[in-house]
């Protein structure tokens, strides 16, 4: 743990126990920098598209392409982008890929930041 400084001039008193619990509340710097990542893959517009798209179904990238209005080149570099953030899936069927969201947890996610986005 690093040392206690006081460079801010709020207070002259370091609240120890309120300190002490957030150290101890402290992610380890994988899963902060993991976090930050799926937060940054969510920050692109286009992503938050196709995010949206296989929150309500499978697609193929031809499929997507034509739901968003890109080319399946783009489709296919952003889909490449998620699949190695673990945000989607892949599923082969045949010569087919099918794209889906990788689980629960990213809809979840997902369908948090559309609630409080929308909400008044």
């Amino acid at each position: 743990m690093q040392p206690l400084e006081t460079t801010d001039s709020c207070c002259n008193v370091i609240h120890e126990d309120t300190v002490t619990q957030v150290r101890e509340a402290a992610m380890d710097e994988q899963a902060v920098t993991d976090l930050a990542a799926i937060f940054a893959a969510l920050g692109d517009p286009t992503r938050v598209r196709i995010i949206r798209a296989l929150s309500v179904s499978e697609m193929c990238v031809c499929d997507l392409a034509a739901a968003l209005e890109m080319t399946q080149s783009a489709v296919s570099h952003q889909l490449r982008l998620l699949r190695n953030m673990r945000i989607i899936k892949r599923r082969k069927s045949g010569r087919m890929n099918y794209y889906s969201l990788d689980d629960e947890h990213i809809l979840t996610l997902f369908e948090t930041g559309l609630h409080h986005v929308t909400h008044r």
